[in-house]
């Protein structure tokens, strides 16, 4: 195979990791509250009532889905900068870099206003009564949301004048739903009301994309930065000092805080193993003659068994055993992955280098900051869960690229290349829609046991993944 055919080649395993992290965000949103066992929610808001304890520590598979999002966001930088970068080395002239400005601006501001239109139109947040007028309004804004978004497929062969026009046409109408709509409580248009898990990857689409520019070419430089950032978060503990002032100002309150740039981690940790993944797709040596089957196989179930053992341990608490149990797991893979001389197998290898360090270091903070906790996120947090992200990304390698079971993890990777549409598509269509044909009221048959309402976030979940799948397969995707 050429090296600019390997190039061409997708990375499905990013794509399914992304799914990964999409489809479980559904599923810890949909499964019966209350009456499942601790370990399935997050476990700082643990059952019966789910109110959130911020002194308690643990990790559940619920608090690996949002860092793993935004790993693969910033696994694809190398796929969309530094690519767009790369080609265009002749020309890269102020035009050039206006246009790759221009492009992460937009960025952030259509994820901005994304998270600020779609927690204003979820039902529950137009009316303090929720009925058929809310529902509907809910469906007309998933509607707009493709309008605004939508990357109109090429066989269309809409003139760009027309494409244009449907696209402001639908910005403005959304800006009229914004400005004249009437909120739960009486409350009218707020800027500060947003949804933060959109808004968390505005603020890292910008500050992550510019900090990746900056440290394309030198990943040791990229370390610094989170070295710097790092001291920065330390010493704005100190009272008085200009560190906490900088921690606590911002200019606009409505898109960025200081506190969010702690995500970083997880984006610049992502952005280095997406490095090392365009690597190795654009080596023409990448493609093997033969493929082994056994030790690749022993890798992925290593890398799911590192996740789980993590999971199991720090959710128990029992932090020694989980560390070093960890620490033996990795050695294992390390000397596994050595075994064999294979271009994917020197990928596995520094991916779980890379991954080991994140993972050890992050158990090592893990008594740092009260024990390992999401919200708010400590060190421990952002490191284990960048290795854990990182070892997924092994496993899902070995399953999507190596081994191509592409049509087996379709329902992953097809999610992951439309996760907008995942994401709002149970709240803002498949409620409204269930709720408008009086469907909602049986759902109350699942809050009977764990069980049950395990298997009600599994049905809701695979409504969301196949209505996902369906615009996939048309070629209809958001552009977020």
């Amino acid at each position: 195979m050429s090296s600019e055919a390997k190039q061409n080649t997708r990375a499905h395993s990013l794509d399914a990791l992304r799914g990964y992290a999409i489809l479980t965000m559904v599923l810890s949103a949909t499964v019966a509250g209350g009456i499942l066992p601790g370990w399935m929610y997050h476990a700082q808001t643990p059952p019966p009532s789910h109110a959130f304890v911020p002194e308690m520590a643990g990790l559940t598979w619920v608090d690996l889905v949002f860092p793993f999002f935004l790993f693969a966001m910033g696994a694809a930088f190398p796929f969309s900068l530094r690519r767009k970068i790369e080609k265009n080395a002749a020309v890269r002239d102020t035009r050039f870099w206006l246009s790759i400005t221009w492009q992460i601006v937009a960025r952030a501001a259509m994820l901005t206003f994304f998270a600020i239109f779609i927690q204003h139109y979820y039902p529950y947040m137009q009316a303090d009564t929720v009925g058929p007028k809310e529902w509907w309004m809910a469906i007309l804004a998933f509607g707009l949301c493709f309008a605004m978004f939508m990357r109109f497929p090429k066989n269309w062969n809409l003139p760009k004048p027309v494409s244009c026009g449907i696209r402001v046409a639908a910005y403005g109408a959304a800006a009229a739903m914004l400005v004249f709509g009437d909120f739960a409580g009486g409350k009218a248009f707020d800027l500060n009301t947003s949804n933060i898990i959109i808004l968390l990857l505005a603020d890292m689409a910008f500050f992550g994309a510019i900090v990746y520019l900056a440290t394309m070419t030198d990943k040791w430089r990229r370390m610094w930065v989170l070295v710097a950032l790092a001291g920065l978060f330390l010493s704005s503990e100190v009272d008085g000092s200009w560190m906490q002032t900088v921690r606590w100002w911002t200019p606009l309150p409505w898109f960025y805080h200081f506190d969010y740039l702690k995500y970083l981690f997880l984006i610049l940790a992502g952005s280095t193993a997406g490095d090392m993944l365009m690597d190795h797709m654009r080596s023409a040596s990448s493609a093997d003659a033969t493929k082994p089957t056994a030790l690749p196989a022993i890798l992925a179930s290593g890398a799911l068994l590192i996740v789980v053992t993590c999971l199991i341990g720090l959710y128990s608490r029992e932090c020694f055993l989980t560390t070093a149990v960890e620490a033996a797991l990795c050695v294992a893979m390390i000397a596994v992955a050595r075994s064999t001389a294979t271009a994917d197998a020197a990928l596995w290898r520094r991916l779980i280098l890379f991954g080991t360090a994140l993972l050890l270091t992050g158990l090592c903070f893990e008594a740092f900051e009260g024990g390992i906790k999401k919200d708010g996120p400590t060190f421990s947090y952002l490191l284990a869960t960048g290795g854990l992200a990182t070892f997924a990304l092994v496993f899902f390698h070995i399953v999507c690229d190596y081994f191509g079971h592409r049509r087996a993890t379709a329902f992953l990777w097809m999610n992951g290349q439309n996760p907008m549409i995942a994401y709002v598509a149970g709240d803002l269509l498949l409620m409204p829609l269930l709720s408008l044909l009086g469907l909602v009221k049986y759902l109350s048959v699942f809050h009977t046991s764990a069980w049950m309402g395990f298997l009600q976030g599994v049905l809701l979940t695979a409504a969301v993944m196949l209505i996902t799948m369906l615009f996939t397969r048309l070629r209809i995707f958001w552009r977020t």
